[in-house]
């Protein structure tokens, strides 16, 4: 089943169930679908461009959420914490810490990178790898962690 047809399947459950801020969601995920495949003129988004477009909206949240955070504004990042749970039931299962070290460990081992300077190379090989399934900031500080 496609992004899209689990998006429409959970709409309509969300609309059933009166749950206001996930059809919110989803709604909002749908148009940045829609959006994307109209940038890109294509009538339908290959499975890696719904990630990233899931990865932005997600990126997005948590940025929002950090600032909303700061300022004290706890509303805000209620709201923002029940989006970003919502979001994350439609992307692939995160790796946890020791899988992404290993990841990592391999692509700087492949790439043969041997210092910080590398990092950009290693950066780049890396996160076609773990797209949507590691945050950026993540994979970044490993990344800088194995190449000290």
């Amino acid at each position: 089943m496609s992004l899209l047809e689990r998006l429409n399947n959970d709409m309509k459950q969300a609309m059933k169930n009166k749950e206001k801020d996930k059809l919110s969601v989803i709604r909002m995920v749908k148009a940045s679908l829609q959006n994307e495949a109209i940038k890109l003129g294509t009538q339908e988004l290959s499975e890696d461009a719904e990630l990233t477009v899931l990865s932005r909206e997600v990126k997005q949240r948590k940025d929002s959420l950090h600032e909303f955070d700061k300022a004290g504004r706890e509303d805000l990042v209620d709201k923002l914490r029940t989006e970003l749970e919502n979001l994350e039931l439609y992307l692939p299962k995160q790796l946890s810490e020791e899988e992404l070290s290993e990841i990592v460990k391999e692509t700087i081992a492949e790439v043969g990178a041997t210092s910080k300077a590398d990092m950009g190379k290693v950066m780049a090989a890396i996160m076609p790898k773990v797209k949507g399934k590691a945050d950026g900031s993540l994979v970044n500080k490993f990344v800088q962690q194995h190449l000290s």
